[in-house]
């Protein structure tokens, strides 16, 4: 498949990371706002956690509605296959090389900072949450909306 701008692009991509309550979400969010007419994008956990409202506070700053994500864990998923499973934690990239062994799934892993581990203040915490969304839309821009041919 290709996309708005020729480059080729995944079916579908499944996010997955420990919790499916911060980083995964936020990145399916990301990539259905970049290219949801284009690629089935989803998210997931290891295990699933309780939707963050910090979370969901620095996607609305960019206009991106997370409020309504229901965390859910692999075993909740029904039978669905994906070109492509970006991992954002260890524990999500053993998991999906566990559940895609026996399919041509690609597995990548981004290593993305967990900005729940982050005390202070909330705006300090705030902007850890932020930084991850801009690291999240950063990478997703390079991956997939990369020109034909730009080294990204």
């Amino acid at each position: 498949m290709r996309g708005p701008h020729g480059e080729e692009l995944p079916g579908a991509v499944l996010f997955a990371c420990t919790m499916n309550a911060v980083r995964s979400p936020m990145a399916a969010a990301l990539m259905n706002h970049l290219l949801g007419k284009f690629v089935r994008v989803e998210s997931v956990g290891v295990r699933a956690g309780m939707p963050d409202p910090l979370a969901a506070a620095v996607m609305e700053e960019i206009g991106i509605v997370l409020a309504a994500h229901q965390p859910r864990r692999f075993e909740d998923m029904e039978d669905q296959a994906f070109d492509l499973v970006i991992t954002l934690s260890p524990e999500a990239q053993h998991k999906a090389m566990e559940m895609t062994r026996d399919s041509p799934t690609r597995i990548e892993y981004w290593r993305i900072a967990d900005p729940t581990a982050v005390d202070g203040s909330r705006e300090q915490r705030l902007a850890a949450y932020g930084a991850v969304r801009d690291d999240l839309l950063r990478r997703l821009k390079a991956r997939f909306l990369a020109p034909p041919g730009a080294d990204t």
